[in-house]
């Protein structure tokens, strides 16, 4: 009896615990949504827990100032998707071969796969924007979206999940019923890693909302800056003392990377799990 109760004491503990971290992670998106909704004047009394009355307001003023969300969304969604589906589709394809297929060099390559993971992006970013340059891409959607083929952490992610349920019977079936690679690539493993693919996507996806440098340095047609660029001319001297419009373009760019982690955070933690668990 004693033992029962220390038990449920003990998850009561854990659950209070972890309810505090959960409300202390939420606090700071709330008072940004707070703020939204305050004027100038009420944001610069002190901080508040209840939302005001001037969201209208504030974004009336947002979009009279030139800051076009719905544009900064379309451009963003439009960057983010492309890049994730080229990412997933072709880090799949290079896990395939990593794993089924025994060639010279296999060991060198994953190992330079390994080392472009080590690598920070700003090494390469001066010749990569010469490069654009020279071919003429500049505020051009191509060099955001194309170089996502080469993604070295998904192809490393890809690989150590597939290793955990390639069998390499069901492919040897498949080819001595004519099956070709590619057709056993597309129909038999493509939808075993699905797990996998939706953990990934949301990663890249989100990698590739949040990027803000590399358009910065790319992109100088303001029809074409994506959300971070949006949110970032809000620190320019238009918004400087509309604190409350400032607020909600911050709120704005956030809430689709809220949603997908709301809606898909057990399909993260489990495409995780799976994918760091090798048989």
């Amino acid at each position: 009896m004693e033992d029962i109760k220390k038990i449920k004491m003990q998850r009561t503990l854990i659950y209070v615990f972890f309810g505090f971290l959960t409300i202390l992670s939420i606090i700071p998106f709330w008072i940004v949504f707070v703020n939204s909704t305050r004027t100038a004047e009420q944001i610069q009394q002190g901080m508040a827990l209840i939302p005001g009355s001037s969201f209208i307001d504030n974004w009336n003023i947002l979009m009279d100032r030139g800051f076009n969300i719905f544009e900064g969304y379309r451009n963003s969604f439009t960057i983010a998707g492309g890049s994730t589906i080229l990412s997933m589709y072709f880090s799949c394809l290079t896990a395939y071969g990593f794993t089924v297929y025994d060639f010279k060099g296999k060991k060198v390559l994953f190992s330079i796969v390994l080392l472009l993971i080590m690598l920070p992006p700003q090494v390469n970013m001066i010749g990569f924007y010469r490069f654009m340059a020279s071919v003429g891409l500049l505020n051009s959607y191509i060099p955001l979206i194309v170089p996502a083929i080469a993604s070295a952490p998904t192809v490393f992610f890809m690989k150590q999940y597939l290793e955990t349920i390639y069998h390499p019977s069901i492919v040897d079936s498949a080819r001595i019923d004519g099956a070709g690679e590619m057709k056993i690539f597309h129909r038999i493993i493509l939808p075993q890693m699905m797990p996998a693919i939706a953990t990934m996507s949301i990663f890249s996806f989100v990698q590739s909302w949040n990027n803000f440098l590399m358009p910065l340095i790319l992109i100088n047609d303001r029809s074409k800056y994506t959300l971070p660029m949006l949110v970032q001319l809000l620190t320019t001297d238009t918004y400087t003392t509309e604190y409350g419009s400032l607020y909600l373009g911050v709120s704005l760019s956030v809430v689709p990377l809220i949603l997908a982690y709301l809606f898909l955070s057990k399909r993260i933690i489990g495409g995780v799990t799976a994918g760091g668990v090798k048989m």
